[in-house]
């Protein structure tokens, strides 16, 4: 499949012109990973968004010197997107589950589409907001599941707002 129509029906590119997913492809790179090669490690600075274009990766979190498998990522799907939206370290490590193939999209590339083309740009920072927030309202839910299966109901004072 082509990177322009990989792309396309991404979520996070619902919506944008072709001419704009051509002018963020063409600061893209594909990179191919061996099974077990990671793409970044948590804690790793984040300048880029991943889409998986074939094979799959997994997420994981370190836990006492086990890694946790958060989400199993495959073709058309992404990776990456929430270091593109607060600027922090990356969450999590990810690693290729099988052999793949991942385009990467730089977060220089959506600058400088913002300075091509705002609207558009206003457009994929929609769709990752959208898509940050899908996947945060799954990760609540399973959060419910453990806590009523589990019998505790924490409160966690770190998710106060602090004004």
């Amino acid at each position: 499949m082509e990177q322009t129509q990989l792309i396309q029906k991404i979520p996070i590119c619902g919506g944008l012109k072709i001419e704009t997913l051509r002018f963020i492809l063409q600061q893209s790179s594909e990179l191919d990973l061996t099974a077990g090669e990671f793409l970044f490690y948590e804690g790793d600075p984040g300048d880029s968004l991943f889409v998986v274009r074939c094979g799959s990766v997994v997420v994981e979190r370190d836990w006492k010197g086990q890694p946790i498998v958060l989400a199993r990522v495959g073709p058309g799907d992404c990776v990456g997107e929430m270091s593109l939206i607060d600027f922090q370290k990356r969450f999590a490590s990810v690693r290729a589950e099988t052999d793949c193939s991942v385009v990467r999209i730089p977060y220089i590339a959506l600058t400088k589409l913002c300075k091509v083309d705002a609207e558009q740009y206003a457009m994929v920072m929609m769709n990752l907001g959208r898509e940050v927030s899908r996947r945060l309202r799954i990760a609540g839910e399973r959060l419910f599941r453990y806590q009523q299966e589990l019998g505790h109901h924490w409160f966690d004072d770190e998710l106060q707002y602090d004004a």
